[in-house]
């Protein structure tokens, strides 16, 4: 009997030795995995003016009456960020955090405003239900069409001096985050820096 249960003990810890070691092999494969899968940026499109381009000015009134030259260089020397979003749009509504999170963080150089079409009242409603008032909100369907927004939500980042630095659809903060370190890196996309690596 004490030979029987010896020997299954032994069994025992050669077999959660052996598991082990296939748990830490399997973590590290996953550290190796995560090291080469490459951040996604913004998806870029084709169509519109192109990154590196003087943006076309388009002048818009805001939702409080303010005159607005977006694409003309800044008289703040500040770099811009255009979110096209509608309120029908669940994934804009799920960005609507990270774009304050990053209006925060980013409020030394840069500003951003909101671009929709549609509809005033609902507008209205949405901006009140999201709390969107501390954000420039302009209501354009000129703006979408001259930019060629046809899928939402898109982003456009201009430089102070109004060329367009970065841009792409935006579903997620690393989205987000790639047109400003696309700008910082002197690039059109990430996936750009990253085949010149």
């Amino acid at each position: 009997m004490n030979t029987a249960l010896l020997i299954s003990n032994i069994t025992l810890w050669v077999m959660v030795g052996g598991l082990s070691v296939v748990v830490l092999a399997l973590a590290r494969q996953i550290g190796v995995l995560h090291e080469r899968i490459a951040p996604a940026g913004a998806l870029m499109v084709r169509s519109g003016p192109l990154v590196g381009e003087a943006a076309p000015v388009v002048a818009v009134t805001d939702m409080n009456g303010r005159k607005i030259s977006l694409g003309a260089a800044s008289e703040r020397a500040r770099s811009t960020l255009v979110f096209f979003l509608s309120p029908t749009c669940p994934v804009c509504k799920t960005l609507l955090p990270v774009l304050r999170s990053s209006g925060r963080s980013e409020s030394d150089w840069l500003d951003i405003v909101l671009a929709s079409d549609g509809d005033l009242e609902e507008q209205k409603q949405f901006i009140s239900e999201y709390a969107l008032s501390d954000f420039t909100y302009v209501l354009s369907e000129a703006l979408g069409m001259t930019y060629k927004v046809s899928k939402l939500p898109f982003a456009l980042l201009l430089d102070e001096e109004g060329i367009i630095r970065s841009k792409g659809l935006v579903n997620s903060r690393e989205h987000l985050e790639s047109l400003f370190e696309a700008k910082e890196r002197g690039v059109s996309s990430v996936q750009e820096y990253l085949g010149k690596l």
